[in-house]
């Protein structure tokens, strides 16, 4: 073999070299990223992770879900008696007692009403939340925790307009305390995981969804901006957690319809949160108001002042000597922006001068005869007379 037939040879076998070398990583990169790509997860798999969001929820927000017991003692001059055959009948007896009451020493009968509500613990401190229909008349409040022991509990302070109240009680040890989580972030369609007490049934879960979100017009409070869900609502869920699957609350379960199925409502946690930390500090909550009551702006009328929409909100009475008055306000203007913010509607500038600080000075933009004009107020504090009757 000749020098140059050989160097032919080894170049040759080279070549050979680097193209298997070269297939080999190809196959072993190959092999690496096909390995490390995110396989599809099965619906088995899907369904056992949210199946298990479900379960830590629950386990983690159940012992902070309590059940309110109250009593109401009434007296009265007259009550039924067991007719004279059934006297000694302790079955008849008991169904008097149990319709009307059992009979009271002196020469009144004392009746005794029971209730029962739910309520969830938001401060180590034995604070609970519920709301105002569970505990209103209440002359006795118990709290029973999910460990099954019961405390007497003390009425901190109410606030019927957005119908929230604060228990607290005196506890003997750790407690697990529930977050308040962003009810502005809520959106329609995410799951809603309701816990309470129906019907005396303890720590009861119920799945669903968030139906929708400011809700109003439904005749349960002044302040109404509820979240509405088909998460079962029974009485006796009143005043327990609506949680989202992180195990934030994201608003405190109200009321129910009637007549429909799959039909609730909660308070959002946002203002919950503005109600419950007035409510501790000083056992009453204070508002804004403007001096004024308000009514819808409805489309006819927005198109006759030259309105693109029908956002805002119309003035039906101006209160002597408050705020709007001494602003200049009169009836039948339309308030549009509310210290910047555009109106959606007149609940929305209730609550947007409700949540106002008492003292603040706020520039209204108006709708007067088709013009627009700025209105620069302060904020006075709402009488409760004024407030019950409609006034903002």
């Amino acid at each position: 073999m000749t020098p140059r037939t050989a160097r032919v040879g080894l170049l040759a076998a080279s070549l050979l070299v680097c193209v298997g070398a070269g297939f080999v990583i190809h196959a072993l990169w190959t092999t690496r990223v096909i390995s490390s790509s995110p396989q599809p997860a099965s619906p088995l798999n899907m369904a056992d992770a949210l199946q298990s969001a479900f379960v830590e929820v629950a386990e983690h927000v159940r012992p902070a879900v309590v059940n309110l017991g109250t009593v109401q003692v009434s007296r009265s001059a007259r009550r039924p008696t067991v007719p004279g055959p059934f006297a000694d009948d302790p079955v008849f007896k008991d169904f008097f007692d149990q319709f009307f009451g059992r009979r009271g020493q002196g020469p009144s009968d004392e009746f005794r009403q029971s209730g029962l509500g739910s309520g969830v613990i938001f401060d180590k401190r034995g604070y609970v939340l519920t709301n105002f229909h569970v505990i209103r008349g209440a002359d006795a409040v118990t709290v029973r925790l999910s460990s099954k022991q019961e405390f007497r509990g003390r009425i901190v302070g109410t606030d019927p307009k957005t119908d929230l109240a604060v228990v607290q009680f005196q506890p003997e040890g750790p407690l697990t305390v529930a977050v308040l989580g962003n009810s502005d972030v809520v959106r329609v369609g995410q799951w809603a995981i309701a816990i309470g007490n129906p019907f005396g049934l303890d720590q009861t879960v119920t799945v669903g969804v968030v139906s929708a979100t400011a809700r109003a017009d439904v005749g349960i409070a002044t302040y109404e901006n509820f979240i509405q869900t088909d998460a079962s609502i029974n009485p006796g869920n009143s005043g327990g957690p609506l949680v989202n699957l992180r195990g934030e609350v994201i608003g405190i379960n109200t009321a129910i319809v009637a007549a429909g199925q799959g039909i609730g409502f909660a308070i959002p946690a946002n203002m919950v949160k503005r109600v419950t930390a007035q409510l501790v500090d000083r056992g009453k909550v204070t508002r804004g108001w403007l001096g004024v009551s308000v009514q819808p702006l409805s489309r006819e009328l927005a198109q006759s002042l030259g309105l693109a929409d029908a956002r805002g909100a119309v003035v039906a009475r101006v209160y002597p000597d408050s705020p709007a008055a001494k602003a200049g306000l009169v009836q039948n203007d339309v308030i549009v922006s509310f210290g910047g913010a555009q109106v959606e509607d007149y609940h929305h500038l209730q609550r947007l001068s409700a949540e106002a600080e008492v003292g603040r000075t706020v520039t209204l933009e108006i709708v007067r005869k088709r013009e627009r004009k700025p209105v620069t107020l302060t904020i006075s504090e709402s009488p409760d007379a004024t407030g019950a009757s409609g006034g903002r």
